[in-house]
């Protein structure tokens, strides 16, 4: 017997069951049963039974024990080994080596604390991959320890890799939440967590493009200009450049700063003027407002600042911004005061001393920081205010204006590409998101010593470096702009950016012009861990045997694959 499907010409196939024999010279069908309700698992079952195949349940026969997530470990390796991150680390093989190599991995996958990664790489093929599966918490310090004494060198690799004479090098400070009391280095400051907790400061070195290269540890009181110095002693000593232009905003390069790297004329730098020093050039005349008639960039000199070239700047839709907001919080600064000065005149029978007026106006003073814009009249029981309308006249000429300094000449660096080095500090400020809220999660920070919370931001680092060239490669298939790093350079270096046609179009079809759909970060990765390892039985008792096998990639994993230069089989 066998199974035959018969055509039909306006219905589906007929499916039979039928056994043919011999009558004389002729084979004569005869049909014994009419399959063609049957489900196709029954019917391909009895087809394989007709072939003399012994069929058994695939229960008994046929288990998977466990499935991995595997794609997105896949996918990390891969790149940590197309960057040569174990030799970055160590040049030879160690047990601590794997183990920073696996906690860098883990803080990608699913950042958490070394106890917590203990446990969640075993949700996952990380541990087995890395051979670190019999790894405990104190293992981790150990290796934490291990990292912070090699730190050094690493930097220099990195140094040696990213920077060269004459490179441009972006450097910015953040601080980060500490959450405990044991830490010295945890102290009120600075908080940009905005959270009312010491805090940690560190500060970021990256190349031009803003690939982390060093990273260095502060008090949470430090003041940002006072890390200056330490970059410049790390470059020049550590590094082994004489020349490299330091770029950094107004808030970290300031006058004092400037000052001390001219004592390294090799040492060149891009930074900003801060508000009062733009007033002063405006009242000496050194700028004109009519210089932005007919455009928004202007180079000029001016003898308070000897040797520097300064670029003026004019961005119509910032000066709309500045004066909205300047209007808004004066309005809600005015609305406060209003009531604090009817709660003065209403106390009548116990007036309020000027000390107490004075605690209750600093509040709303410092909380939305145009008290420059008012004055004032406090006294014991009394209290007026009115607007400063000569000071914020002054300031509304200077809206939408900004002024780059440099030390570098015009034939090593153009007015527009002065501006736009100045600007790129943005992409460090990018890997400031990435680290602490979107995919690294350096807070909250609960190391108790000073050695450990240095590790533990060096990690964070290093797994930022992993991640910035994830980023790189996949920018095709991530809302990213692919054509940013060359408009970067080519564009107006004044005017608002604008975004490509290439990223608009992913944005608004959720598709590459390839057809391929388009990802976070984070949601891409996930769609990677539907690719699994799979642990598999074959039969029952002592004489099942195992084997592993893995999760037949789809088509848009091979794409992501073949975009990192990995095989994918």
């Amino acid at each position: 017997m066998y199974i035959d499907i018969v055509p039909n010409r306006n219905s589906p196939p007929a499916i039979l069951l039928r056994e043919t024999r011999r009558v004389g010279k002729r084979s004569v069908k005869k049909t014994v049963a009419n399959l063609s309700t049957c489900p196709p698992e029954a019917i391909e079952a009895l087809r394989l039974a007709l072939k003399g195949i012994a069929l058994v349940p695939a229960a008994g026969a046929y288990a998977v024990e466990r499935s991995l997530p595997h794609g997105h470990v896949e996918a990390m390796l891969g790149m940590m080994r197309k960057l040569g991150m174990d030799t970055l680390l160590a040049s030879r093989p160690c047990r601590e080596r794997d183990l920073v190599l696996a906690m860098i991995a883990q803080r990608l996958v699913d950042p958490c604390s070394k106890l917590a990664t203990t446990r969640q790489w075993h949700a996952t093929t990380l541990a087995a991959e890395l051979n670190v599966a019999d790894a405990d918490e104190n293992e981790l310090y150990s290796a934490l320890d291990w990292l912070l004494d090699r730190q050094d060198r690493i930097e220099r690799k990195l140094a040696k890799r990213h920077l060269a004479e004459g490179a441009r090098v972006l450097y910015d400070v953040s601080s980060s939440s500490y959450h405990g009391h044991c830490c010295p280095l945890a102290a009120r400051g600075h908080n940009r967590d905005e959270e009312h907790l010491a805090c940690i400061v560190w500060g970021l070195l990256t190349d031009g493009e803003g690939r982390p290269v060093a990273v260095e540890v502060y008090e949470g009181n430090t003041g940002d200009p006072s890390t200056v110095a330490d970059q410049v002693e790390k470059l020049r000593d550590r590094f082994g450049l004489t020349r490299v232009v330091l770029v950094g905003d107004r808030g970290m390069l300031t006058q004092a700063r400037i000052e001390e790297i001219k004592q390294h004329p090799q040492l060149g730098w891009i930074s900003a003027l801060r508000s009062e020093a733009i007033q002063a050039l405006v009242e000496q005349g050194a700028v004109q407002l009519s210089l932005f008639d007919a455009q928004n960039l202007a180079e000029i000199t001016s003898d308070l600042y000897p040797g520097e070239r300064l670029m003026v700047c004019h961005n119509p839709l910032l000066a709309e911004d500045r004066k909205r907001t300047r209007g808004e919080l004066l309005d809600a600064t005015e609305k406060e005061l209003t009531r604090i000065a009817a709660d003065v005149k209403r106390r009548t029978k116990t007036p309020l001393k000027a000390d107490e007026i004075g605690l209750k106006v600093g509040k709303v003073i410092s909380r939305f920081k145009v008290g420059k814009h008012f004055v004032l009249d406090i006294q014991d029981g009394h209290f007026t205010f009115t607007r400063n309308a000569e000071r914020i006249a002054r300031e509304a000429r200077l809206d939408g204006i900004y002024i780059i300094r440099t030390s570098e000449v015009t034939q090593a660096l153009s007015a527009p590409d002065t501006v736009r080095a100045y600007k790129s500090l943005g992409q460090v400020e990018q890997a400031f998101r990435c680290i602490k809220k979107l995919d690294l999660r350096i807070r909250p920070i609960h190391h108790r010593t000073e050695d450990h919370v240095k590790s533990h931001i060096f990690l964070c680092m290093l797994a930022y470096y992993v991640e910035w060239h994830l980023r790189k490669a996949l920018a095709s298939v991530l809302f990213q702009d692919e054509e940013l790093d060359t408009a970067r350079w080519s564009r107006d270096p004044v005017a608002k950016a604008q975004p490509s046609q290439t990223v608009q179009r992913k944005k608004q079809t959720k598709q590459t012009p390839d057809g391929w759909p388009v990802h976070s970060f984070q949601t891409l990765m996930n769609e990677l861990t539907t690719r699994c390892k799979n642990t598999c039985r074959i039969g029952q008792g002592k004489d099942a045997a195992r084997f592993t096998t893995l999760t037949e990639p789809t088509d848009f994993q091979r794409h992501v694959f073949s975009l990192l230069g990995l095989r994918c089989t």
